[in-house]
């Protein structure tokens, strides 16, 4: 099988970034809550808050959307132009997505491109609360034992050396770099 991170990965920038701003743009009760956002970066950006306590806090804008299954579906009619050219050609039935971002989020995007197995991190969309660790790093490692023992990666694309713990289960790794795909070294 093959292993995609999904974001500046087979997407063209950062799915829960994009998102938070497009909802932001249709949801206005959000702006209620950009000062406690703003203070939320700061403290991850000073490194007084570590990253999943930051996109925690973030993704408790969730709680002020009504109906988030029919934003997210907006927002991918809005954003799939931005899947990466390069993907498509490459899109095997056995593709396998594993993102640090939602779930939630990226399922719908992979079901379009036929991607039928997705593992992300685990966020609850209607409180923006994580329901386990997340899905960055080693994490994407445990994951992915988890869900396919004894399993091995034929290749393995992504666009961050964070993942370097998952490219090292590949027979081959690719570094993504906007559309080119440069030979892995870690």
């Amino acid at each position: 099988m093959n292993v995609y991170d999904f974001d500046n990965t087979i997407l063209r920038g950062d799915s829960s970034v994009r998102f938070f701003f497009y909802c932001l743009r249709h949801f206005p009760r959000m702006w209620a809550d950009i000062p406690g956002q703003a203070l939320n970066g700061a403290q991850f950006l000073l490194r007084l808050k570590p990253k999943q306590a930051f996109k925690q806090r973030m993704f408790a804008y969730l709680t002020r959307i009504g109906d988030v299954d029919a934003a997210v579906d907006a927002f991918w009619k809005a954003n799939l132009s931005r899947i990466k050219a390069w993907y498509p050609p490459l899109h095997r039935e056995d593709d396998v997505v594993i993102s640090a971002s939602p779930e939630f989020l990226i399922q719908p995007a992979c079901r379009h491109l036929g991607i039928r197995c997705v593992i992300g991190s685990p966020v609850d969309k209607r409180s923006g609360h994580f329901l386990g660790p997340n899905c960055h790093g080693k994490e994407k490692v445990n994951r992915f034992h988890a869900r396919f023992p004894g399993s091995r990666i034929e290749s393995f694309y992504s666009d961050s050396h964070s993942d370097d713990p998952l490219a090292g289960l590949a027979d081959a790794a690719w570094l993504v770099r906007g559309e080119k795909l440069l030979p892995w070294r870690g």
